[in-house]
């Protein structure tokens, strides 16, 4: 079994910062890239940041230079720092990860259950 935390949400004003974080626990044997999505009410979900286990990464376009992801691949953790935070930032933001877990034959794809982000102007 393999599950995702995320944690780190919460009620910000514009212009303020946040770290989420997500930490993935269970029998993993590794996992490559890992992700994270937002979906704000009545919007379709949509990726913001993923960083591979080398520590590449890339942003969605309205995220580039305010959020940072980052991860510990030995904690299998990652963490998004989001800065500058706007009122269209706010959603639910989703931690995704590529996991390989033991016993199994590849990889897999594996969600948390959200953190709620909100940015009021």
């Amino acid at each position: 079994q393999v599950q995702l935390v995320e944690s780190g949400g919460g009620l910000v004003q514009a212009g303020g910062s946040l770290r989420l974080s997500c930490a993935a626990s269970g029998s993993i044997v590794s996992i490559n890239v890992m992700r994270w999505y937002r979906q704000a009410p009545g919007e379709q979900r949509e990726l913001v940041a993923a960083i591979t286990s080398g520590g590449r990464t890339n942003y969605a376009d309205s995220v580039k230079g305010r959020f940072t992801i980052s991860r510990d691949n030995a904690k299998n953790t990652v963490w998004l720092q989001m800065n500058s935070l706007k009122p269209e930032d706010t959603a639910v933001y989703y931690c995704n990860g590529g996991i390989w877990v033991r016993g199994s034959l590849g990889y897999t794809d594996y969600w948390g259950q959200g953190t709620e982000v909100t940015v009021s102007s």
